[in-house]
């Protein structure tokens, strides 16, 4: 059996060697050091800059075998954070992060945790059992100005709500609306909602579970948990999401969808709202679609160069199919809101069919699918026909008959937009012949194929510089070819060295080193050579090695060239194009 017991080291500078962060030669100066001027190996390790305060932080929690809280990445309880007083967390740099009810334990992180008469004063104070983690200083105090100052009104709204639930558990069902709307549990969601807008977050995530209530918030394409409720107020705060969206209240066991607006600094937003019954109760999912957003260009979507040229080109004959793919979440309806934007003019009819339609658009007829009704992909296009359009958009070719309908429209005369869900633009052609459009009609319809990815870019304010690695070096070259040494070479001609971003992290970006999103593009134009071997059925690795002798940058080639302009990292772009 293999042993999985923590590793024991005798100093704090053996950990950071174990960690090949430092070498040692620079051990052997801690250690000339310490002889000579009789410091503490932390003095010295601080005063050299040996290694940044997170990396410090978390080798001195292996050397005191203690936890290592990031706090930039967890959720806090706001009914934690009434049991430690503000002032109490200044003195002392304590973040009470976590209560737990059942075994009366509250977690806090510390700079010090093995400051025994602190957690002893702690404990005579809130009658729980402490259980103590280490976290770096600059991250406490941070925690402890934002969340004391700018939580109080869901941390004090919190507590009026558990006072309230005791109350509100003996109202029948019929009553439930009138709890759900008073002021604690309408303040919560509230803030809930403020901090979505604030963030620019894209969903928001109610989930409950066993002993509490997470909330988590989708921001630049990632789930990041910034609240942990009591499991108590969780009812009272879905009835209430429940009312504003003129939902059942008293309907848990079915999902349900709606709607309802919210505004916040100034911001007006429509939330669509979805909630599922789970085993410990409904979760919420909560889409937030900014009113007033704006349409942006395809160049501040990432598109640009020869990608950029062949999807105009494409946009601008009077007929055919251009097909826009990817997985869920990758921005395909945005690219394709941008297209729109550019070809919708007071000369032209323009109809889409959306599933849902998420944003307004001026001078468009756009219309949303209601199964329910009979409105689906396909019957929607097949009246659209009768309404003498000029440009279509499908937001979904799901089957052949939405498939049929589009191509027919396409070589009748009309210019349609849709999307497909494949890996790459190369994908297309096969899945449509798969659906049993006949080859000869889709090549004669078929214009362009985009694929697409979003990936967080990097925060301007706090983004740092790192040198290539030999690794690194092997991994672009590999996929770049000579777009490397082209890049490499402007540099040069620049008089820069060439280097990679690195994260860093501040509160501008809410210390992830990300901020806003961009675009990987691939962008196939339907030549002759390709449409031949979409006639022969040829197999999807075949006609990505033709697109790419003829010009085009896969995905992967696109986000490293973003990453060597410094937009985004190489993380990023393997985290969302290696398939």
């Amino acid at each position: 059996m293999t042993d999985v017991s923590p590793k024991i080291y005798k100093s704090l500078k053996d950990v950071l060697l174990d960690k090949n962060l430092i070498t040692q030669d620079q051990l052997n100066e801690i250690n000339l050091r310490q002889l000579k001027s009789g410091e503490t190996e932390e003095e010295i390790i601080k005063s050299l800059r040996l290694v940044d305060e997170t990396n410090f932080v978390k080798c001195k929690a292996d050397f005191l075998r203690v936890p290592f809280v990031d706090l930039e990445t967890i959720g806090f309880s706001p009914e934690a954070l009434t049991l430690v007083p503000e002032s109490v967390a200044q003195k002392y740099l304590i973040v009470p992060y976590r209560l737990d009810p059942k075994t009366k334990s509250l977690f806090v992180t510390m700079v010090n945790p093995l400051d025994l008469e602190t957690i002893e004063f702690l404990e005579k104070k809130t009658n729980l059992k402490i259980n103590a983690s280490i976290s770096t200083e600059k991250q406490i105090s941070s925690f402890i100005r934002e969340k004391y100052i700018r939580e109080k009104n869901i941390t004090s709204e919190v507590t009026k709500a558990l006072d309230e639930r005791k109350d509100e558990e003996k109202e029948l069902v019929e009553n439930r609306e009138k709890v759900a709307a008073e002021a604690p549990v309408a303040k919560i969601v509230s803030t809930i909602l403020e901090y979505a807008v604030k963030s620019r977050a894209s969903d928001v995530h109610i989930e409950p579970q066993e002993d509490n209530v997470r909330i988590r918030y989708r921001i630049d394409g990632i789930l990041q948990e910034k609240y942990i409720l009591p499991r108590n107020v969780h009812e009272a705060v879905v009835s209430r999401i429940k009312i504003l969206s003129s939902l059942k209240i008293d309907e848990k066991r079915v999902p349900q969808d709606g709607r309802f607006f919210f505004s916040a600094d100034g911001n007006d937003v429509d939330l669509r709202v979805s909630t599922l019954p789970t085993t410990y109760g409904e979760k919420v999912v909560m889409r937030l679609l900014q009113k007033a957003h704006k349409v942006p260009t395809l160049q501040e979507l990432g598109l640009r160069g020869l990608a950029l040229k062949n999807l105009m080109n494409a946009i601008q004959r009077p007929h055919g199919i251009i097909i826009v793919c990817g997985p869920t979440g990758s921005g395909k309806t945005t690219t394709l809101y941008s297209v729109l934007d550019i070809v919708s003019t007071s000369k032209v009819n323009v109809v889409t069919i959306e599933d849902p339609v998420e944003y307004q658009m001026k001078g468009v007829n756009q219309v949303q699918v209601n199964v329910q009704a009979g409105l689906t992909f396909a019957s929607a296009l097949r009246s659209f026909l009768r309404q003498d359009p000029n440009i279509i958009m499908v937001g979904e070719i799901r089957d052949q008959e939405t498939a049929d309908l589009a191509v027919n429209a396409a070589l009748t005369g009309h210019l349609v937009f849709s999307t497909l869900h494949t890996n790459d633009a190369s994908g297309v052609p096969p899945r449509l012949l798969d659906m049993g459009v006949e080859p000869f009609l889709l090549v004669s319809s078929l214009n362009c194929v985009v694929g697409q990815r979003v990936l967080r870019k990097v925060c301007p304010e706090c983004v740092g510089q790192t040198d290539i690695t030999p690794d690194n070096e092997k991994e672009l070259r590999e996929t770049l070819g000579a777009i490397y040494d082209t890049v490499n070479d402007k540099y040069v001609k620049d008089g820069k060295k060439m280097m990679l971003p690195k994260i860093v992290g501040c509160e501008k970006c809410n210390h992830t080193g990300y901020l806003g999103r961009i675009a990987i593009y691939e962008v196939m134009p339907i030549t002759e050579k390709i449409g031949k071997l979409v006639v022969e059925k040829a197999s999807d690795k075949t006609i990505q090695k033709l697109a790419m002798e003829e010009g085009m940058l896969t995905m992967k080639q696109d986000g490293y060239v973003k990453v060597l302009e410094g937009i985004t990292t190489l993380e990023e772009v393997i985290r969302v194009a290696q398939y």
